[in-house]
């Protein structure tokens, strides 16, 4: 069968008299053999409700009597097989061939159908990417990776392009495809051939362009973002690219500068050539924004309130001109008829993700008989953590990827006060929050960077994370909520099942857990873990994330006389279980400087690992201090790197002292979770400013 390229299949209705099934396959078959590719194509005959000896014994017969009739010669005799349609070259059906009379319930709606008529003339290039894609889809589903789905597609692409068919959909899914198997090397070739191919269509300059951003090369994403804007001129998501570009991680600390030095550069230029004199210029810009945000601009730790500013003032500007019936300041609504305030959540992340699961505390918690909460999710992937959303809202819109439908809806609403959990992580969430659509506007520490927006009043923070001088580092007025501010639920812990061996962990080493995102770990501290291992022998940095990063751990550890090799382990976690289980196994965790670890440290406490820290300057790298002091164990928070050094290094010689820390961890971690005070600060302010702005 290697040389036969097409697969078709007939689902036949094997409850019929046996005569009609015959002539319905053999009229199959003649079908088949009248096409002028008839050598490239295999008929499979599904064979659900009827015995493999009697199939065959009836195929049998309807072969011979078509050769009898000279129907068919034997050279230009259609391949046939029998196969059940859970068989591998089953799955591989490029299209369906419909009977008379079919075994309905077995036919796969996404499997492409024609007529025996229209058989004989069936063009076969298109059905090599028909099935890619399907085959595709099988192999990303609901997030999962089949590694052999994705490389059956990656060849049906390939025939698909040989037979030069080769439309600019095949390329997408087939870059994606050598992406998710990690070719990093094949995606970009792929993708650089479908930019020559199809110069007008952006989103392959853009995937490889976010790609190449993403793992570090940004002169290369530099290079592509030059090309794109010369072949789109009008497409502001390039302009935009071209001028605040930034890496997401850096390889030396002396490339920090310079990139901030061309982005601050790069928006003086932007503010000053952004030109919205025209409806396609408004248009243009506005679906640059929806596209990208500055989101990398924070991972340098230094105050960015300044250019936020710009930055917010720049995408208040394009949305507003969008949308001016959404700029003016709104009055303060009256109360319900039964007193209560309306309170609204807007977010694209309404789902199971570490920037908003906080927020369902504060739902859980909020008190009724004041409050009226509203929550608008903007994506389209709902999960459990949606539905909680859903059972803790009064009333939850479910608006996915449409602004101006969202920014209708929560007008109408006559909100008292909105809250964005996040604004810098979703694109179209930082458009939206620079209109104005409730009277307040608020957002939170689910991004914990101030956003520059002139149309965001207040950020809500935490008393025990910011710093004396904070409001320095905020366009928005600082409110500290009581605590970490934020009720956060306790993580529910699993029974230690799997042993470090099961979770590819080495048994005898003392394990320093490093789960942060590569582009938390600046290259001015790659030193620290070098140090440790330098003594600590038997030391094992478990990174769960941190591939791209070897290079500069391979040079901080090589300066010592160490091989990182011996030191680092880099996992691939596939599900939550594992991840807790494997916080569960560590023995240290190790939090990031100037970003510490939010989500991650709250359950690595949950786990009463031991965790060292060093507060940064900016709140963003204050979490993980906030939530030891709140449980009382304080004695793993440095005060600078060489002391964060030493209680490393301490955890890891002086196994005494790491059950003190983890019992009394162990012994206090509640206090972090489910904080009602927190909910109460919060109901307390949104009180005090209805009433403030109804008086």
């Amino acid at each position: 069968m290697s040389n036969r390229l097409i697969n078709l299949i007939v689902f036949p209705d094997w409850t019929q008299w046996s005569d009609a099934v015959g002539i319905e396959l053999g009229k199959a078959i003649c079908a088949i053999e009248a096409h002028p590719n008839c050598h490239q194509i295999t008929l499979l005959i599904e064979t659900s409700g009827i015995l493999e000896e009697e199939a065959n014994l009836l195929l049998s017969g309807v072969v011979m009597n078509l050769l009898l009739e000279e129907v068919l010669e034997g050279e230009e005799m259609p391949e046939i097989a029998l196969v059940k349609w859970g068989d591998a070259i089953a799955q591989q059906s490029h299209s369906h061939i419909i009977l008379p009379k079919e075994n309905e319930a077995m036919i796969p709606q996404t499997l492409p159908s024609c007529t025996l008529e229209e058989v004989s003339t069936l063009p076969l290039e298109p059905l090599f990417a028909s099935l890619g894609d399907r085959l595709f889809q099988q192999g990303n589903w609901q997030g999962a990776i089949s590694q052999s789905r994705i490389s059956d597609a990656i060849a049906q692409y390939e025939l698909a392009l040989e037979t030069q068919f080769n439309p600019s959909s095949i390329y997408a899914n087939f870059a994606e495809c050598y992406r998710m198997l990690q070719q990093h090397e094949l995606m970009l070739k792929t993708l650089a051939t479908a930019s020559q191919l199809y110069p007008k269509e952006g989103h392959f300059y853009f995937a490889a362009i976010v790609h190449l951003q993403n793992n570090g090369l940004v002169e290369d994403a530099i290079a592509i973002v030059n090309n794109a804007s010369q072949n789109l001129p009008q497409d502001y998501t390039f302009t935009l690219l071209k001028n605040l570009i930034l890496p997401a991680i850096y390889q030396n600390p002396a490339d920090i500068e310079p990139n901030r030095q061309r982005f601050i550069k790069g928006l003086e230029a932007l503010i000053q050539e952004t030109s919205l004199a025209t409806p396609e210029e408004r248009s243009n810009a506005l679906a640059g924004i929806s596209r990208l945000t500055n989101f990398y601009l924070a991972y340098q730790a230094q105050n960015d309130v300044e250019l936020q500013c710009k930055y917010g003032n720049l995408v208040h500007r394009i949305v507003t001109a969008n949308y001016p019936q959404w700029r003016e300041p709104l009055s303060m609504p009256a109360l319900t008829k039964a007193g209560k305030i309306r309170i609204g959540y807007v977010s694209a992340y309404l789902h199971s993700y570490s920037g908003t699961l906080w927020l369902t505390g504060w739902l859980k918690q909020h008190d009724r008989e004041q409050f009226e909460i509203y929550c608008y999710y903007t994506s389209d992937t709902p999960d459990a953590v949606t539905q909680q959303f859903r059972e803790y809202s009064d009333v939850f819109h479910h608006i996915p990827h449409n602004l101006a439908a969202t920014c209708e809806q929560i007008r109408r609403d006559r909100l008292h006060i909105l809250i964005f959990p996040e604004i810098g992580m979703d694109a179209p969430t930082f458009a939206t929050a620079g209109l104005r659509l409730a009277p307040i506007q608020c957002t939170a520490w689910g991004h914990p960077v101030t956003t520059g927006l002139p149309t965001i009043d207040y950020f809500l923070s935490s008393e025990l994370m910011e710093p004396e001088n904070a409001q320095e580092h905020y366009s928005e007025k600082l409110i500290h909520l009581p605590n970490i501010g934020v009720a956060y639920p306790q993580p529910t812990l699993p029974p230690l099942i799997k042993s470090r061996a099961e979770l590819n962990l080495p048994e005898d080493a003392i394990l320093y857990l490093c789960c942060q995102a590569p582009f938390k770990y600046l290259p001015q501290y790659d030193y620290i873990l070098a140090e440790i291992a330098l003594r600590v022998p038997q030391a094992k940095f478990i990174f769960l994330r941190g591939e791209i990063l070897k290079p500069r751990l391979d040079r901080a550890f090589a300066t010592v006389g160490l091989n990182y090799q011996d030191y680092c382990l880099f996992l691939t976690i596939p599900e939550r279980l594992d991840y807790l289980l494997v916080n569960l196994h560590c023995d240290v965790y190790l939090d990031t400087l100037t970003w510490s670890g939010g989500n991650t440290s709250l359950e690595a406490i949950a786990c009463y690992r031991p965790i060292v820290t060093s507060p940064g300057e900016f709140m963003r790298g204050r979490h993980t201090d906030s939530f030891l002091k709140m449980i009382g164990v304080t004695e793993t928070i440095a005060r600078d790197e060489a002391e964060y050094i030493e209680i490393a290094v301490k955890l890891g010689r002086d196994r005494a002292w790491r059950e003190e820390i983890e019992a009394k961890m162990k012994e206090r971690r509640d206090r972090l979770f489910d904080d009602p005070l927190c909910v109460r600060g919060l109901e307390e302010f949104y009180r005090e400013i209805v009433a403030k702005n109804l008086n």
